[in-house]
């Protein structure tokens, strides 16, 4: 028996689970602190096994865990990846992360190498779908003697435009809290030869209007440090490396103002409990002036009382009477858990991915505009999109390492043919299909 251990039960762990029980000989454990959420993912299953754990109070279970099986997945917060994949390359065990690779993960390379062991992260969506299926074109191009002059790729999980009613363009099939923190983040992408720097408080400002095939205007702004991918992707020639985050229209005025208002911050706060929404933003927009409140944000923020921009602040509900959440103990919690409350799917809603790639390749007797675009659908009242594409493509690379059709080790990401090319093709069997299109330019 090949013996799997899921640490984590959330939003997008249930395709995961279901496909690695669907597989024969296979025994899987799904490790959560509510263990009710475990149970549900494995049913009654006879090759699943759900357990309460909460990697903040047990360490000692977490070896114990991972002792008794032959690969871990951690869809835990980002945080805890390092401390479980230490654990991992101690018992000689394989790891799966759909995480971003971060640099106490990649220290652990030398050591996951001398173990024999793969600490195989990015394999999910973004990061995953989209280093994929820009590599396969990027291989292909070079492949046919030609060069990469120019890469965009934009991806964003969004509500179909069937489920899209609310000011904000958004719901939630993630983490809310994953959301808003990575509004916090410095950008930097290559344009034109140039390196251009975005700082955090003008990230959200920083967008355009991108045109999507199907689905017409959405916003782009950059996410995080797109300059990197030249060396990840082997296309030192582009003059143009930019990865992009998308969204409906009005996303980023709005996060551009609540950032700029305060809602973004981390600091600890014990004067929160019992205050209201109201209270809290008046605060931060330094007024005591309550029952004029909306006039005075509107001139803080220098913008009409009946703009689009006040209406979805206070459907938001940030200057409602209410109070705040009694667990908030930072800004950003508020925002967060207000968010969620606000912006969940409702019964039979549909969200959707969406992943494009722009290329320009220029070879030795023409140059070619290649796309690369996913746009896949949530299925009401089962699987969300998001779930899909995250959880599809780590579950699949986990049967790999088990059957060996992986056979790497150290610490990797889906770059290499040998991962993407058979994952890639599995995916489309499962009808998550990177529709390419080439057009020669004149």
């Amino acid at each position: 028996m090949k013996k799997v251990l899921v640490l984590g039960a959330g939003l997008v762990t249930r395709p995961l689970v279901q496909y690695l029980l669907d597989q024969l000989g296979y025994t899987v454990t799904v490790a959560s602190r509510t263990l009710s959420k475990a149970q549900v993912l494995v049913g009654d299953h006879p090759g699943g096994k759900a357990v309460a754990f909460d990697i903040t109070k047990d360490a000692a279970a977490l070896g114990d865990l991972i002792a008794q099986s032959d690969l871990a997945i951690s869809l835990l917060p980002y945080i805890y990846h390092v401390q479980v994949a230490e654990e991992c390359v101690r018992q000689r065990k394989h790891l799966v992360t759909t995480s971003y690779v971060s640099d106490g993960m990649r220290g652990l390379d030398g050591a996951a190498r001398e173990a024999g062991v793969i600490l195989l992260n990015e394999i999910g969506l973004d990061p995953g779908i989209d280093h994929m299926s820009a590599k396969r074109i990027i291989d292909r191009v070079h492949g046919d003697g030609g060069e990469i002059k120019a890469f965009r790729s934009y991806c964003g999980g969004l509500p179909a435009p069937d489920a899209n009613d609310n000011p904000l363009g958004y719901k939630f099939s993630w983490s809310p809290r994953g959301v808003v923190l990575a509004g916090r983040n410095n950008a930097r992408y290559k344009e034109n030869g140039h390196i251009v720097e975005v700082p955090n408080a003008r990230l959200f400002a920083t967008h355009y209007l991108m045109w999507v095939e199907g689905l017409g205007d959405l916003e782009a702004y950059p996410n995080r440090d797109s300059v990197p991918y030249v060396d990840i992707y082997s296309i030192p020639e582009t003059d143009t490396m930019y990865r992009g985050t998308l969204r409906y229209m009005g996303w980023c005025d709005v996060l551009q103002q609540l950032n700029a208002i305060g809602y973004f911050g981390l600091d600890e706060r014990k004067d929160l409990a019992g205050r209201t929404f109201r209270q809290v933003m008046a605060e931060l927009i330094e007024t005591e002036n309550l029952a004029e409140l909306e006039s005075e944000l509107a001139a803080f923020l220098n913008v009409a009382p009946n703009s689009g921009l006040m209406m979805a602040l206070k459907w938001l509900g940030l200057l409602d009477e209410g109070p705040v959440s009694s667990q908030a103990t930072t800004l950003l919690d508020i925002l967060a858990d207000q968010m969620l409350a606000k912006m969940g799917y409702r019964e039979g809603e549909r969200d959707m991915v969406v992943l494009v790639h722009e290329f320009l390749a220029v070879y030795p007797d023409r140059s070619e505009r290649i796309t690369s675009t996913l746009i896949d659908y949530g299925i009401p009242g089962g699987d969300t999109a998001m779930a899909r594409t995250v959880g599809l493509p780590a579950a699949i690379a986990t049967r790999m390492v088990l059957d060996g059709e992986i056979d790497l080790s150290g610490v990797q990401i889906p770059v290499l043919p040998e991962i993407y090319e058979p994952v890639l093709e599995e995916l489309e069997q499962l009808d998550i299909v990177c529709a390419e299109k080439a057009t020669v330019l004149e």
